[in-house]
């Protein structure tokens, strides 16, 4: 049968979602924990790979097994062998045609960033953070920019493997707390740094170090020497794939009530 898993964790520790050969990375853990509770080897695919430390508040896998247990049997037995920094948060038998990356119609990231004149300290790696203060109404401006679908060749990164840097930006929205600043992504796919080139200038926006309009003419450069420097990986959450409904997929879980 095909098992589809809702995975939350922290992206602290790790070398990023996707397996390396040093197995710091959230699949070695997840694919090592799963192979101990089923006693067999497991090989998971994943709605989207994420950088080292960047968090999932519901990474989405799929794998195939011949071992029947209760959804929640796979719950608690899989959270045993896991760290505490990784957990699964719902479990669901999924039919054959179920793929967790290729049935997505959407992904969803969110980027958190305090604003302060002191560096984070008990949500240090969590957040991003400037110390000069944000222009709201001019990152927003800016974000208009970047909403539809464009060549997104200025916020990919060299080591980019997506066929093509055509994506479709479905919402930027921007929002803030206090003293955190919240920003939502959501498109078809992402490119390579893709958010994290985009904050880069949002941000470098916000500060005042170039105007609204600055944003369209890097996007229209397809350069990457045009758009700001890569932001930092903390502060960025993935809050997983949007499926259709005939999936019956849960569409979030208790993490994303943590987030500010």
């Amino acid at each position: 049968m095909r098992l589809a898993l809702g995975i939350s964790y922290n992206g602290q520790a790790y070398e990023g979602w996707q397996s390396q050969l040093s197995g710091r990375t959230v699949q070695d853990r997840l694919e090592a924990a799963l192979g101990q509770f089923t006693t067999e080897s497991v090989s998971t695919v994943c709605a989207g790979r994420t950088d080292a430390g960047v968090h999932g508040l519901m990474q989405v896998v799929h794998f195939d097994t011949g071992l029947q247990r209760e959804e929640s049997s796979w719950i608690r037995g899989t959270n045993r062998f896991l760290p505490l920094d990784i957990a699964v948060e719902w479990a669901r038998t999924v039919p054959a045609a179920f793929h967790s990356r290729g049935s997505a119609t959407a992904r969803r990231y969110s980027y958190i960033v305090l604003e302060s004149q002191v560096r984070p300290s008990v949500d240090a790696g969590r957040v991003g953070w400037v110390f000069r203060p944000l222009d709201g109404n001019a990152m927003r401006q800016a974000a208009t920019l970047l909403v539809g679908e464009h060549d997104f060749t200025s916020f990919r990164a060299s080591a980019c493997q997506a066929r093509g840097p055509v994506k479709t930006l479905h919402r930027l929205d921007i929002s803030r707390r206090g003293a955190y600043w919240r920003f939502d992504f959501e498109a078809n796919a992402f490119l390579h740094h893709m958010i994290r080139n985009i904050m880069g200038c949002l941000l470098a926006t916000g500060q005042g170090l170039h105007p609204p309009s600055w944003m369209g003419e890097v996007l229209a450069a397809r350069d990457r020497a045009a758009a700001a420097p890569t932001f930092s990986a903390a502060g960025l959450y993935f809050l997983g794939p949007v499926y259709d409904a005939c999936w019956q997929l849960p569409s979030r879980t208790p993490a994303y009530d943590w987030l500010p």
